[in-house]
């Protein structure tokens, strides 16, 4: 095992300044040692994964906007005041946020420039660390206005840069990160029981499960017995997630757990599972997960949050953070656990819940979005926390600002686990987007290059073309969704078989350059069941919103720009909404809903202009559904008899991520 890791080692010490992943380089990956449980995938060197088409486009924007650029719009954090950096200013979790996104846009495209704006926090970073062992910030700092206190240890903002020098190391094998780690552990491992999770601020005893997965990976490389030891000390100090999501009521009882903690430590329970694998920890994430939905959940894929948990009215908000952190925790249970449940509510999220959240350009986004969201406007609402009404409003500041640091990650790190390597020395794509990815597989780890290319999560094809140097077997995985009733795998234009959803195929056979595997995912329209039994619309992994018009207005802020920025954009609709769609039998579904598809994918899919499919129905107003607050009022039950109607009208609906007012959770009336 010691030999493996250090071949690896050697591998990736060319990549020390960014260099291109090869295919020849990418040969190890890092599995769990014994005594860890053997997750079936894990994640390929950060590079490994190019994004094609829409994806690379996205991050392309991320460049260009808020990502590349925070230094400079957002200077009273990340300027070189910064804690991160040596400074008097910020050394909380804002610099760490920004850059656990910045750093794998800046590997995945082999951007020079942004690479050089994550060096300086990265070497600070190596340079800080004390003959203790810690490292970071060491002068108090006022994590919130007004409030003062002995904070300069706090574990949680360590966390965050824990995750940004894994990365680091996956980026580039820069060898002073291993023991920069194992020296910051061994001091976790001597404070801790003095200095617990919690004796600072609460954060990390709710988020701890990101220091815990540090630990592993480290222990994987390193073999040192005593990280087993710390992550059994981490996870004693870390809230009880798995008692409370299988014997307490935390997920049913409003207010009773901050959205974003629940999203960042819902990871928990099976990052632990890896050194006890007990059934218990893999039925606490399953019941987690099904209990969420059940009190909380709504059809962007995420929950009220707003901030404590809120429940499931779709006029709830739902924090940018939350999306974040829920699409990491998903991505890190999928290589442990292996269950396509993950990976499907993992793409609900990304394709819907996230780029409506946060405008085209990636300059400006929203603190808390809505599932029935008919006004952007600054307005106080019944959210749980009020920044001075500025919550929906798109801007760079508005709501609170851990968003605007932390709004990086999402697409990035979709890129790094489009795909994973498997344990069997095959590879899986468990996410679905046009990409590329270098891999080696087979027992002689032969070097393969496959490009995915594909429409979803529009169509349904997804279509992979291998290329190698000589004939290799092995497995390649692939993920039938649980929304799919039955797919078709074709290897060469002849069918290998039907499968039936809610799994991952293994399809193992001597490849040879040039095969090509035609994957098809059968979309059908289903109607899931909501918060006063409204509906939604879904096709695949895509909900489809109500297309409003939506009036933009740019708002130069006079009354507070240092808190919500200088200007915001406020959007109000110019067509009706208070829409209730026509009770229809499930058998029926496709014939009540028609759908109409462009032809055309361009580069950004995420506005109502370039939507590139619709769906067509008939639907009925209901007159007493109106303004409260700029929000929808009190949603109609369905099924409401005896109630004003107006008559049968066409509507259209667009996928969820196109729309920046939207109707995405519907009343349902009869005939």
């Amino acid at each position: 095992m010691k030999k493996r890791i250090a071949i690896f080692s050697t591998l990736w010490l060319g990549l020390l300044w960014g260099n291109r992943v090869s295919s020849q380089q990418a040969t190890n990956y890092i599995f769990n040692r014994a005594p860890l449980y053997q997750k079936p995938f894990t994640e390929l060197p950060i590079g490994a994964i190019a994004p094609k088409g829409w994806l690379r486009h996205m991050l392309i924007q991320q460049k260009n906007g808020a990502t590349g650029q925070l230094d400079k719009l957002y200077p009273l954090v990340m300027s070189q005041r910064n804690g991160w950096l040596g400074g008097d200013g910020d050394q909380w979790e804002r610099g760490p946020y920004w850059l656990d996104g910045l750093l794998p846009l800046a590997y995945i495209l082999h951007d020079t420039a942004l690479i050089a704006k994550v060096k300086p926090w990265v070497e600070w970073s190596i340079q800080s660390q004390q003959a203790d062992g810690y490292f970071g910030p060491a002068k108090d700092y006022p994590y919130e206005p007004g409030i003062q206190r002995d904070n300069s240890r706090d574990w949680w903002p360590k966390m965050v840069m824990l995750k940004v020098l894994k990365q680091y190391y996956q980026a580039t094998a820069d060898p002073r990160i291993i023991p920069l780690l194992t020296g910051y552990f061994r001091y976790q491992l001597k404070e801790l029981p003095q200095h617990p999770l919690d004796h600072w601020t609460f954060w990390a005893r709710y988020r701890a499960g990101d220091n815990l997965m540090v630990v592993y990976w480290l222990y994987n490389i390193t073999g040192d017995a005593f990280l087993l030891d710390l992550a059994e000390l981490i996870h004693k100090q870390t809230f009880d997630y798995t008692q409370a999501f299988l014997h307490t009521n935390l997920l049913s009882t409003p207010g009773s757990i901050h959205g974003v903690n629940l999203a960042q430590g819902m990871k928990e329970p099976m990052i632990y599972y890896q050194q006890h694998p007990d059934n218990q920890y893999r039925e606490a994430t399953r019941k987690g997960f099904d209990d969420l939905q059940r009190f909380n959940g709504m059809a962007h894929g995420l929950y009220g949050g707003d901030e404590a948990l809120h429940g499931n009215n779709p006029t709830q908000g739902s924090e940018l953070c939350t999306a974040m952190e829920m699409m990491f925790t998903l991505e890190s249970i999928l290589e442990v656990s292996g269950e396509v449940r993950y990976a499907d509510q993992l793409e609900k999220i990304a394709f819907n819940a996230l780029p409506a959240q946060v405008t085209g350009d990636f300059m400006q986004r929203q603190y808390f979005q809505q599932a029935n969201q008919v006004m952007a406007t600054r307005h106080i609402r019944n959210f749980d926390v009020n920044h001075s009404g500025t919550d929906v409003c798109y801007g760079l500041l508005s709501g609170y600002p851990c968003c605007t640091s932390n709004m990086h990650q999402g697409w990035p790190k979709l890129v790094q686990h489009l795909w994973y390597a498997s344990a069997d020395s095959g590879v899986a794509a468990m996410i679905y987007a046009p990409s590329e990815v270098k891999v080696s597989v087979g027992p002689q780890r032969i070097p393969v290059t496959i490009t995915e290319t594909t429409q979803y999560p529009f169509e349904e094809t997804v279509t992979f073309t291998i290329q190698t140097r000589k004939k290799v077997r092995f497995p390649l995985h692939l993920r039938i969704p649980a929304w799919c009733k039955k797919g078709t795998i074709t290897i060469n234009g002849k069918t290998l078989q039907e499968v039936a959803g809610n799994q991952v195929v293994p399809v193992s056979r001597e490849w040879t350059s040039g095969d090509v595997v035609t994957l098809e995912l059968p979309m059908t329209i289903q109607q899931p069941t909501w918060f006063e039994n409204s509906v939604s619309v879904e096709r695949g992994p895509v909900t489809y919103a109500l297309k409003i018009g939506e009036a933009v207005n740019t708002v130069k802020n006079t009354k507070d720009p240092l808190e919500y920025g200088d200007t915001y954009q406020e959007v109000r609709p110019t067509t009706p909404w208070n829409y209730a769609l026509i009770a229809t039998p499930a058998d029926q579904l496709a014939a009540h809903y028609k759908v109409v598809k462009t032809g055309t994918l361009t580069n950004y899919p995420w506005n109502q202009a370039n939507a590139p499919i619709s769906i067509t129905t008939k639907a009925k107003r209901i007159p007493s559904w109106q303004l409260y607050n700029d929000m929808t009022g009190p949603l109609p039950y369905s099924i409401t008899y005896g109630m004003e109607m107006g008559a049968e009208e066409e509507i259209i609906l667009i996928p969820y991520g196109c729309t920046q007012l939207r109707i995405a959770q519907f009343p349902v009336v009869g005939r």
